[in-house]
């Protein structure tokens, strides 16, 4: 699903991304409700950014990924934690590109995420390259989500990639 968001673009840095677990629910300009094999997932578009909320039996977690006022905790770059049954890992990584090099992976990345059933978009006023967007899939009892933060002015991408759910066999 894209959207156009109908805000200004407040988090216009790359570097005043910051993480956190467990906020309340933030207001939000876009939401997408998931149903993924027993867990209910909602993916948020903020007017900073992102923020994601999982329920799945007594389990549930918030991941928000914005520019948040007072906010002590950058975008780390991973992230790995208990949270009561779950494990939860977090990474994230910030591409820099060329003009050209941006622009054809935003319209790349804005089709995929489009054509996506469980993808949501939105662009922001002022630069159809400038957006945030999201990606879920559960697969083998973990729910992944993959986010896109576009910054053209920068030609930067934040990308980060979270996956949670019961604890992953070891395999040697």
């Amino acid at each position: 699903m894209l959207t156009t968001l109908k805000t200004s673009y407040t988090d216009t840095r790359a570097a005043d991304l910051a993480w956190a677990l467990g906020r309340e629910p933030l207001p939000a300009l876009a939401v997408l409700d998931l149903e993924l094999t027993g867990a209910k997932l909602q993916l948020r578009l903020l007017g900073a950014s992102h923020q994601v909320l999982l329920e799945q039996e007594q389990h549930s977690c918030s991941e928000t990924v914005a520019c948040m006022p007072g906010s002590s905790t950058p975008l780390p770059l991973g992230v790995s934690k208990r949270i009561g049954g779950w494990e939860y890992e977090f990474a994230a990584r910030v591409e820099k590109l060329s003009h050209g090099s941006f622009a054809g992976r935003a319209q790349e990345l804005l089709a995929l995420v489009t054509d996506h059933p469980n993808g949501l978009a939105g662009t922001f006023p002022g630069s159809p390259y400038a957006f945030t967007a999201m990606l879920a899939q559960r697969h083998e009892g973990q729910v992944w989500w993959r986010t896109w933060h576009a910054y053209p002015q920068e030609g930067q991408l934040v990308v980060t990639r979270t996956r949670i759910g019961d604890r992953m066999p070891v395999t040697l």
